[in-house]
């Protein structure tokens, strides 16, 4: 599988897309004024704690206060646990039944780290589990275990990190670290390095979390470029592009220090074609802020992202199969399973994600296709949980957020319907406007009657309805005079008393 990495820069904002196969399977968004703070590391007061809820609001100096639950704050004995997946923050909860009075008390300080980014309406998501991650390795100052990823399966390398690991960190404070994927094989030499740069930034957040006033931000995580070679840039990628020189040359400088073997991967694109134009991201982008998801076989998906859920139902379409009804549903739905493992990293989406595949009576066909699905979120960063399917037939699962969906950093609710997806018609905002006169000649004194709306419902109501209006005047023994007006949508109306 070939893999390339793309780096659109511009003045208030950079773009990373992650081509696999020349197809986009990722896009990560950093705007200027309104950069993610997951990672950052804050100097907290706790503002006010809920019993009721486990949980207390902290001030860390964003727009809303954030989030901490009891579960997330650590106390001083460090939790000893086995190995774990990959991920760059590890909860480490405090039992169940400690009472958080007595983990915080109002006015406290705290230093604490953001999970999870302000989602809609929101604050921050807390831990008090500090974690540091670097090229290779995780920092988790306040534990003492050493645990290597999941996804390195050769026992006999698994042994040998976990072995070099331990033995560096007790020459740099004993702290607990988590062995990531991209240092399978690396020399000790590069593991030294990233043990030693983590012992300085832990030391320098040390330093600040005396030093600076509640508020204050003692650590902030990378800038997007710089977190996509270090978290994104394995083996096989090929190519890292940057149609920036200065941010080509910054890369290449990180690189050349943390990661050498891969430094000579990261070049500038200085071609005169847009470099998603040149990759056909720019559509995809597009596309990927659309419901519907066209399938090659003619089958399409329809994508629902709520509040509460995202909805991912699948559909025979235009794909009438060559055999029979059950074969033409299996190929449609084990083709879905690989383009929905697609969306779900396209456009991050999270959270509980309900699957409505076709129905299937072959319990082997059902096993196919959640194997499919799940070979390919194998590649996906985010952690995934995937269940089997129901005796509705929905296959339930749940993906890792910790920030906004593509769509909602791209898209704002839609100002005529509000995000709802439908509007009223012109017929229904017509007799709500008939209602409203009556309403209003009733409760005050008024010669005549100007109502302001629409075009469209001003045409409706001249043209379709105009019997009607004759009729209301004459119960009501007023004139009433139509106005439209281009800037009114098609819900809203004003009737001015004269």
């Amino acid at each position: 599988m070939s893999e390339e990495i793309l780096v659109n820069v511009t003045p208030r904002e950079t773009r990373v897309a992650v081509i696999e196969n020349g197809m986009l399977q990722e896009l990560h968004i950093e705007r200027g004024w309104r950069r993610g703070v997951v990672g950052n590391i804050y100097k907290g007061k706790v503002q006010r704690v809920m019993p009721g809820m486990q949980a207390a609001f902290i001030e860390v100096g964003l727009d809303r206060a954030a989030f901490l639950h009891a579960n997330d704050i650590v106390r001083p004995t460090p939790v000893v646990s086995g190995e774990s997946e990959e991920a760059p923050l590890l909860p480490a909860p405090s039992p169940p039944s400690v009472p958080i009075m007595d983990l915080l008390r109002d006015g406290q300080d705290v230093v604490v780290q953001v999970v999870k980014d302000p989602i809609g309406s929101k604050g921050a998501r807390l831990t008090t589990q500090i974690s540091i991650p670097s090229r290779y390795l995780v920092l988790l100052p306040q534990s003492r275990v050493v645990g290597v990823s999941a996804r390195i399966e050769d026992e006999g390398e698994r042994q040998r990190l976990k072995s070099l690991v331990t033995e560096l960190s007790t020459q740099h404070g004993g702290h607990g670290y988590i062995i990531r994927t991209n240092a399978e094989g690396q020399p000790a030499e590069a593991l030294a390095e990233d043990v030693a740069y983590l012992a300085r930034v832990w030391a320098l957040i040390e330093q600040r979390s005396r030093e600076s006033a509640v508020g204050a931000c003692i650590y902030e995580d990378l800038t997007l470029p710089l977190r996509a070679v270090r978290d994104l840039m394995r083996r096989d990628v090929e190519k890292v592009k940057v149609d920036s020189r200065e941010t080509s040359e910054r890369l290449q400088a990180f690189a050349a220090k943390y990661m050498p073997v891969l430094a000579e991967r990261i070049e500038h694109y200085s071609g005169e074609r847009p470099i998603f134009d040149l990759y056909g991201v720019e559509d995809e982008i597009g596309r990927a802020l659309v419901k519907d998801v066209p399938l090659k076989s003619g089958g399409y998906l329809v994508i629902d992202q709520t509040e509460a859920m995202t909805t991912i139902d699948v559909n025979t379409g235009s794909f009438l199969g060559q055999r029979n009804l059950e074969e033409t549903v299996y190929r449609t739905n084990l083709e879905a399973a690989q383009a929905v493992a697609r969306q779900l990293r396209l456009r991050n989406l999270g959270g509980i994600i309900i699957i409505d595949f076709i129905d299937m009576t072959d319990t082997e066909h059902k096993r196919q296709v959640l194997r499919t699905l799940e070979k390919a979120l194998a590649r996906d960063h985010a952690k995934t949980t995937v269940y089997d399917f129901s005796p509705l037939g929905l296959v339930e699962m749940t993906r890792k957020r910790t920030v906004e969906s593509l769509e909602r950093q791209l898209s704002e609710p839609c100002p005529e319907c509000s995000g709802r997806g439908t509007i009223k018609t012109a017929e229904t905002v017509t007799y709500e406007i008939f209602r409203e006169i009556t309403r209003a000649v009733r409760q005050f004194e008024a010669a005549r009657l100007l109502v302001i709306a629409s075009p469209q419902v001003v045409t409706r109501i001249t043209d379709e309805e105009s019997a009607a209006v004759a009729e209301l005047e004459e119960f009501l023994g007023k004139s009433i005079r139509f106005q439209a007006d281009e800037q009114y949508l098609q819900e809203q109306f004003d009737v001015v008393l004269l």
